[in-house]
């Protein structure tokens, strides 16, 4: 394994406003059950406040950041802010870029083909979840803190891997914070999107109970989809379904706005009649795209798949028995056209122009059998590690009762349940949320 700042790109020390970042890069296995196979290389910053001595530094304790996803590279300070303003006080931070995501290995449409054949790409990213990203973890850990634990901030998917870290490792842990990411122990994928599309309907509609003229707008946009092709500037073909998926912007704190200004003016006057414009198109393919996080796609089913079954595209299935998110048939009667999101279908492999040369490393993740399990209850219900949680009212990334039941089982889990914040909470509320969940913390540990 090698710290030192090696690699094109790669630099040593370099100064902002407040930080000093550090780059370190970290060779492991890529199947820690066969450590002298393949190896894989990790990236990840540090950042310590400017105005501390070298002399403090070495003494402070480290906090790991993990982000959420699957399939999203850490954070990328400008300046000291937010909740990484919070943690300077006391912790040198890692932002730690999970493997396949930012500088880690990236995994993507024009990576993958370096692994081989489509099935080859699949045996190599069923090694991408988050029990391989917590053995990752506690092969650096050692290396930056000299053995000691060190305390893990676990952002959504971020915070699953905190539970899995839990699970198998916790003798590598100081405390534990959670932000909107406690998973189901036990719940399965059709369970988790049995729960999602009614809470993807209820945030539908207060956003057009928000923005009344949104309902109509939506309607217009899925009737011309269904009648004309459209293509979004990195290639991807807007489909109605895929003109649904904007509703992800309605779980973080902001998006509902976001999500009203991007419906400000769809369409433009062309010679050959009305087209989405240029504008919007640009806007839409901003949240769209996965040309920078296939993982996300790809492996999104995965990290609920613990039984051993095949996850067969849980969300596609399940939402047949949800028939109010028929966009086209919406529109057609004047109905509101419910959004989705957090969900991956099938047809994306077609309609996404990162995703079409994965087609087939998909469908095998999809059809894999024998996932392990992620969670030990038995050994969370032992826990001796300090473990605090945000948990928001009705996130509509992570079911709340899902979450609820989690924190439960958890032996001196300490919750913040809050309707405040969205999902994204850790970074709109800042420094707020991080003081919040540290004294959680410290009463948990009393």
């Amino acid at each position: 394994m090698d710290t030192a700042p090696e690699g094109p790109g790669a630099t040593a020390t370099v100064r902002q406003p407040g930080l000093l970042l550090t780059d370190h890069h970290f060779d492991v296995p890529l199947d820690h059950k066969a450590p002298e196979g393949m190896r894989i290389r990790l990236y990840g910053r540090e950042v310590v406040a400017a105005d501390v001595s070298e002399a403090e530094r070495e003494r402070m304790p480290w906090l790991l950041y993990l982000q959420g996803g699957p399939g999203f590279g850490a954070d990328r300070p400008v300046g000291r802010s937010g909740w990484l303003d919070r943690a300077l006080d006391e912790y040198r931070v890692l932002l730690l870029d999970q493997r396949g995501t930012g500088r880690s290995t990236p995994a993507t449409r024009q990576t993958l083909p370096l692994r081989g054949t489509p099935e080859q790409q699949a045996d190599y990213l069923a090694h991408f979840r988050a029990d391989s990203i917590v053995r990752d973890c506690e092969l650096i850990r050692p290396r930056l803190t000299g053995g000691r634990p060190w305390t893990v901030l676990g952002q959504s998917f971020g915070g699953f891997c905190a539970v899995t870290y839990l699970s198998y490792a916790p003798e590598g842990l100081d405390t534990v914070l959670i932000t909107g990411g406690l998973p189901g122990l036990g719940i399965g994928a059709d369970e988790v999107y049995r729960a999602a599309y009614p809470r993807m309907e209820r945030k539908t509609l207060a956003h057009y109970d928000r923005y009344p003229g949104d309902a109509d707008t939506v309607r217009r946009v899925v009737r011309h989809l269904a009648a004309h092709d459209e293509v979004l500037p990195e290639g991807t073909r807007l489909t109605p379904e895929a003109f649904q998926q904007l509703g992800i912007l309605l779980g973080t704190g902001d998006g509902s706005h976001r999500l009203h200004h991007l419906l400000e003016n769809p369409f433009v006057e062309t010679a050959s009649g009305p087209r989405l414009a240029d504008a919007f198109a640009e806007q839409v393919a901003a949240v769209l795209s996965r040309a920078g996080s296939p993982l996300y796609a790809l492996l999104h089913e995965s990290i609920y798949a613990q039984d051993g079954r095949p996850t067969a595209w849980s969300a596609h299935r399940v939402r047949d028995a949800f028939p109010r998110f028929d966009a086209v048939r919406s529109a057609a009667e004047d109905r509101p056209v419910l959004l989705t999101g957090e969900t991956v279908h099938p047809w994306m492999l077609d309609t996404h122009a990162a995703l079409r040369p994965l087609r087939r490393t998909a469908e095998l993740l999809a059809e894999r059998t024998g996932w392990g399990p992620l969670y030990a209850p038995e050994r969370l219900a032992r826990n001796t590690v300090p473990v605090a949680a945000a948990i928001y009212h009705d996130d509509l990334y992570v079911d709340t009762a899902h979450a609820l039941a989690t924190a439960r089982a958890i032996r001196g889990l300490r919750t913040w349940v809050t309707d405040e914040f969205e999902h994204d909470g850790v970074r709109a509320g800042g420094r707020r949320v991080m003081d919040r969940l540290l004294a959680l913390a410290r009463d948990a540990a009393v």
